[in-house]
């Protein structure tokens, strides 16, 4: 008989980025971030995610000189900086297990260079850790979150230049060293497999300083040093607590094949092989034959020292987690309609609906997702990112939001399936339990919390917390580990 509850260890709970909650920019000797200098864009086409990812160094050097937040969500977010006992007590209060929250590196290396880290960054991270532990939660860390040192970008044009893998070990070493007694499960890269789609963000590559014509030569080249910069942590961290638990993190991009036309399937295969490669690196330790073949094909040379490949191989992940909004068909007509997911553009599924900002609602996509990704690496899994970004309306101080019960509710049911099936499925955490800066647009409008905050795109408001109807859903869905989906 199917238990109705999920395994008991189960780890529930949600994710943040330092550089969409924070806020506090300019505090506490941080230095700036790419994420620093990402503009608010309120009437962007959401179609057209490279105009709207893309970045220049004048725009760059603009921002370092305009001392406000004005234009910048991503400086103020919503000022988690100084209210974390505030939404820590709020998170625990629906019963998190765990947090997924990320470290800013420029509030521990201010431009990534330094050669002994920040103090006052570290008390804050501290403090927050040790808040945590009072409350009960356990932190997942996530040592790369779209923050990198924009020193680096500017000086190396990012993670082109392998000399950045040394200051991220240097980093991550301090992170193991400071707070591995409050820290277990460590991510390495979020997202790695982005740094196609929004090279600056994920890897603090600015195209212009790039050899004109080997712009996609250096993003490949610059991803193989996050590749053996995540392997290298991850020997670290073993080494200084062989409790540590290392994993990697994709964007989970479930792609089907629009029609049963033999085209249509090829092109869908080769589109999820693609992104499988990623972990395939992480958890399986070389690239793949076929990626290699189509590199070779593309006139794409990766330079490896002599070492890489035996770090690749020696130092794999322990666990595979994945963000999972979206999925999207493919087809081989060039004129099938296309719609916006997760910073990407597919051809749209007639099957299924969507959000108010494109991204198709597909719950049986993240059950396949779980069997596919468990049948290839037969390592546990993590869901750390999961939810819909929504126009909540706040109404007489609440907020009703049935839509996200049941985008939740339909998404817990097939991770429930998956169990059953035999995934080893350890844990998920919501993006996001709270209303924060997104990633892309830099909004706030776009709710994904349980939590309202009181907050606008231009950074008005009180930014007091309010709950809202999901947050009791879910705090009666952690506290009864999933029977009360069974109702």
């Amino acid at each position: 008989m199917t238990e109705t509850t999920f395994p008991k260890d189960f780890l529930w709970g949600g994710a943040i980025a330092a550089n969409q909650v924070e806020g506090g920019w300019n505090l506490g000797g941080k230095g700036l971030s790419v994420a620093d200098v990402a503009t608010y864009k309120p009437h962007v086409d959401n179609k057209d995610y490279a105009a709207h990812m893309s970045v220049t160094v004048e725009a760059v050097k603009e921002a370092m000189a305009d001392p406000t937040d004005t234009i910048y969500p991503k400086r103020r977010g919503i000022d988690f900086y100084h209210r974390y006992p505030e939404d820590l007590a709020l998170f625990a209060e629906m019963g998190f297990k765990v947090l997924r929250l990320s470290i800013a590196w420029t509030r521990l290396f201010p431009t990534g260079e330094e050669t002994t880290p920040n103090q006052e960054g570290i008390a804050f991270y501290r403090n927050v850790f040790q808040e945590m532990q009072r409350l009960g939660i356990k932190p997942i860390v996530t040592l790369s979150h779209y923050e990198m040192p924009l020193a680096l970008s500017l000086k190396y044009n990012g993670w082109v230049e392998r000399k950045v893998i040394d200051d991220f070990v240097r980093f991550a070493t301090v992170c193991f060293e400071e707070f591995g007694e409050y820290v277990e499960y460590w991510l390495t890269f979020n997202e790695i497999d982005s740094i196609h789609r929004h090279p600056f963000t994920t890897a603090g590559i600015i195209p212009e300083q790039s050899e004109a014509g080997k712009e996609e030569q250096e993003v490949y080249q610059a991803l193989h040093h996050q590749f053996v910069a995540s392997s290298l942590v991850t020997k670290i961290a073993h080494e200084k607590n062989p409790n540590n638990k290392v994993g990697c993190m994709l964007t989970k991009l479930m792609t089907y094949p629009l029609t049963c036309d033999p085209l249509d399937v090829e092109l869908t295969l080769k589109k999820n092989l693609e992104n499988d490669f990623y972990a395939d690196v992480q958890v399986k330790g070389a690239y793949p034959r076929m990626i290699e073949k189509d590199l070779e094909k593309r006139g794409i040379k990766i330079e490896m020292a002599p070492e890489d490949r035996q770090i690749l191989k020696d130092h794999t992940v322990d666990f595979l987690s994945f963000s999972y909004y979206m999925s999207m068909a493919e087809s081989g007509d060039p004129n099938a309609e296309r719609t916006p997911g997760n910073t990407v553009l597919g051809v749209k599924n007639p099957k299924l609906p969507s959000t108010e900002w494109g991204w198709q609602i597909d719950p049986k996509g993240l059950k396949i997702s779980l069997l596919s990704l468990y049948d290839r690496y037969q390592v546990p899994l993590m869901i750390v990112e999961n939810g819909m970004g929504a126009v909540d309306v706040l109404e007489d101080g609440q907020v009703h939001d049935p839509y996200r019960v049941d985008y939740f509710k339909a998404h817990f049911k097939q991770m429930k399936e998956a169990i059953d099936e035999g995934v080893d499925l350890i844990g998920y955490t919501s993006w996001a339990p709270i209303d924060l800066v997104s990633a892309g647009t830099s909004q706030v409008t776009k709710r994904y919390g349980f939590i309202y905050v009181d907050a606008d795109d231009e950074g008005n408001g009180s930014y007091d917390r309010l709950k809202k109807d999901s947050f009791d859903w879910y705090k009666e869905v952690i506290a009864t580990n999933g029977a009360s989906l069974a109702e």
